[in-house]
């Protein structure tokens, strides 16, 4: 079936609208950052850029490193974003659009964030690495989709139970990361869920000048528990990218620097060599 232009636009030369990419210029070995500065410094190491292409916040280099094939692509900040840029990738991969409709084999895309993040436990220190084998969404973008079984709806009850969780705010969803990347990147990595919250300030629990609707909610996330599983941080993107890659069939993981301690109020402001070393691991592992 042929896919509208309405509900798939594409640049003028048949390029994927936001991502403005055609099929040939995208790896399958992708890494996503929200940073748009961070693709430079991700090719930087790279043996060979093939491809630059951007438009607005959305930056793709895609280049060789020691001979595999990688594609750097900025997503900019939110789940919001990540609907976007999910969606347009596995276009480019699976939707022939030439003509407009889906492919009939099936193009699988390695998909690993790379990204900063707050601790939410005190023993995990500033400068650390964070592996997410769940991501678990407070941002309801997945809630717009037909998920099916992939949200652990145990641990979303027991969430639901634990925080008392207003019924104002949309449901939570949890959803796993692709074990093969787990334990491949992620092996000596401290692992956990991160929950994805819909903004930095307010949905995070920061306190500024607006008052909070829900001032306890961050204690009572910290304390959370279910069958030996912490939430170990908090950031802006990982649950709607496993979500929406467990539900169009893309392997998806998250690894943070941790820069910020929720708990013990710590704060790293200068960590671009760590950084630097969590870009060459994953490229190393990828």
């Amino acid at each position: 079936m042929k896919i509208a232009a309405s509900e798939l636009p594409q640049q003028k030369d048949g390029a994927i609208y936001h991502l403005n990419l055609h099929a040939s210029e995208l790896a399958d070995n992708i890494i996503l950052v929200g940073d748009p500065g961070r693709v430079q410094m991700i090719s930087n190491m790279f043996d060979v850029i093939e491809v630059k292409k951007s438009n607005r916040e959305l930056i793709t280099h895609t280049g060789l490193y020691k001979g595999k094939r990688v594609s750097a692509i900025s997503t900019g900040m939110g789940t919001d974003n990540i609907d976007i840029v999910l969606n347009e990738l596995d276009a480019v991969a699976n939707i022939d659009l030439s003509t407009r409709e889906v492919k009939p084999g099936h193009r699988t895309l390695n998909m690993v964030r790379i990204g900063t993040s707050g601790g939410l436990q005190p023993d995990i220190e500033c400068g650390s690495f964070v592996a997410s084998a769940y991501g678990f969404g407070i941002d309801g973008v997945l809630q717009f989709y037909d998920y099916g079984d992939w949200s652990d709806e145990g641990l979303v009850d027991a969430f639901v139970a634990h925080t008392d969780w207003n019924a104002r705010l949309p449901r939570p969803y949890c959803t796993p990361a692709s074990k093969e990347l787990l334990d491949r990147i992620g092996h000596d990595m401290r692992q956990g869920i991160t929950v994805s919250a819909p903004g930095f300030f307010g949905p995070q629990g920061r306190q500024v000048r607006a008052p909070l609707a829900f001032p306890e909610l961050n204690r009572k996330i910290e304390s959370f528990q279910h069958e030996g599983h912490l939430i170990t941080n908090m950031e802006m993107e990982c649950s709607a990218i496993y979500g929406l890659g467990n539900v169009l069939g893309h392997n998806a993981l998250t690894v943070c620097l941790i820069i910020a301690n929720r708990v013990t109020g710590r704060f790293l402001d200068d960590y671009h060599d760590k950084m630097e070393t969590l870009i060459r691991t994953v490229l190393d592992r990828i």
